[in-house]
């Protein structure tokens, strides 16, 4: 599973602020760029990336594989027409999927090289007051609470294949895994929130501190840039 990795890698030592400021610049040039040669460009941007954070593209692409269907799903349908298919009007969607997939990747570099306390302290010095307090505590409970909501789903899905439910039509199970999953959701969830009571939760921590160093400032011009070029192309 995808999550924090403690290393010594360059992506590794740099302010999660930094790290932020690269992805959002990256997201916003993906939606500004979308010609063949802008997601060419993109893509050595987010293999780069990748390797400065020692991730293996195929680990997180398997980390992200529940996404496909949909971003298959686009250009198919759109490419459908009663002559047959036309790949005219499947490029278009085919960008836009391929699009998400190089956020994709740049996301989950950030996932394994960003702890999550270092995720919300950066958010909450970013955005100041209750906002900031509010953003954070719901991207801590999300890094944590997702592992375990995907590791409860692959347990319901071994079960339910142990007892030969594959047998089943499809629509009949993925109503029952669906029915299991949120059940299952609905009880991690009272229990979290009794978990947090009991230790006090606190709006505002103790947050560890975060400073920029020289190594920074190579990825917030780079972030910058980006920024940039995203306004440049949407002008």
């Amino acid at each position: 599973m995808l999550r924090y990795e403690p290393g010594k890698s360059i992506a590794h030592r740099l302010d999660p602020r930094s790290k932020l400021l690269v992805q959002g610049g990256f997201a916003a040039a993906a939606f500004a760029y979308t010609t063949p040669r802008g997601l060419v460009i993109l893509t050595l941007l987010a293999l780069c990336v990748l390797a400065l954070s020692r991730t293996a593209p195929h680990r997180v692409l398997w980390e992200f594989r529940f996404v496909f269907p949909f971003l298959l799903a686009a250009p198919v349908l759109e490419g459908i027409s009663l002559d047959g298919f036309v790949i005219s009007d499947a490029t278009s969607p085919a960008l836009a999927s391929y699009r998400v997939l190089l956020v994709l990747l740049v996301a989950g570099a950030y996932i394994r090289t960003t702890s999550v306390r270092d995720s919300r302290a950066a958010i909450q010095r970013s955005v100041p007051g209750r906002p900031g307090q509010f953003l954070g505590m719901g991207v801590g409970f999300v890094f944590r609470f997702l592992p375990v909501l995907r590791a409860d789903i692959g347990r319901i899905r071994d079960g339910y294949r142990s007892r030969l439910g594959t047998e089943r039509s499809v629509p009949v199970r993925m109503r029952i895994l669906l029915i299991a999953s949120l059940n299952r959701a609905f009880e991690r969830a009272d229990r979290f929130s009794l978990a947090l009571r009991a230790r006090c939760f606190s709006w505002n921590p103790t947050l560890p501190t975060l400073r920029f160093s020289r190594i920074d400032v190579p990825a917030i011009g780079f972030g910058l840039v980006l920024f940039l070029a995203a306004v440049y192309g949407f002008v």
